[in-house]
């Protein structure tokens, strides 16, 4: 029993050295609290408890409940953001591109439901906490950037029709991928859950991407 306590006591030595290794962590448990129960109803004992690290060092990297809240979002964003990066679109015809960005964004709101119930309760706080995150806003910027420079280039390759606001387009895609989300639940009590089986989820997302680049397709 000794030696298992001493051993114990030497790997969280060693995780403690690890820093970063923490904070990811800390930022992994504190995703799912707070996705679950919402700043107000998250614990900051629940979350220490939960990760193999103590509440202290939560402190020592984040300062406060809030704090670690505001770096749960950061790092929320700055995973959809990442993974925009990863699809290479520069590399592709703007069509494609567009067609890739669409496919992923569905894909990501479908899957991480942990960041769509976070951006909810963000919601209810009126942005409070986003607004104060200079991060936040860089990283979202990145994503109008990444849109304008697609709709630009098609444009140019003559794929895409002009006048139309690549602010616009963005609140589309993000949209449409959010509502199948973030009210799955209600839609599916109503109108039953057909919609969220595979089968229903892989038209949706068809029929989702179809829609958008009908909308931005050049005549003829």
């Amino acid at each position: 029993m000794t030696g298992q306590k001493g051993h114990a006591t030497a790997e969280r030595a060693r995780w403690k050295q690890d820093p970063d290794a923490v904070r990811a962590d800390i930022l992994r448990i504190a995703t799912s609290e707070f996705a679950r129960a919402g700043l107000d109803g998250a614990r900051m004992d629940e979350i220490a408890a939960r990760t193999r690290t103590s509440k202290r060092m939560i402190y020592y990297y984040f300062g406060d409940k809030a704090g670690l809240y505001r770096a749960v979002l950061e790092q929320a964003y700055r995973d959809m953001r990442l993974g925009e990066e990863e699809l290479n679109l520069d590399d592709l015809p703007a069509d494609a591109a567009l067609r890739r960005l669409l496919e992923y964004s569905f894909d990501h709101h479908m899957r991480n439901t942990d960041f769509i119930r976070l951006v909810m309760n963000e919601n209810m706080h009126n942005g409070e906490y986003l607004e104060l995150s200079d991060e936040i806003r860089r990283l979202n910027a990145s994503a109008i950037e990444r849109v304008e420079s697609i709709y630009a280039r098609g444009c140019a390759e003559g794929v895409f029709r002009a006048g139309l606001s690549p602010m616009h387009l963005h609140w589309f895609i993000s949209g449409l991928s959010f509502f199948n989300s973030s009210n799955r639940a209600t839609f599916a009590l109503i109108f039953g859950d057909a919609l969220f089986a595979p089968d229903g989820q892989e038209a949706l997302r068809g029929e989702i991407v179809e829609m958008i680049m009908r909308y931005v397709a050049a005549p003829g």
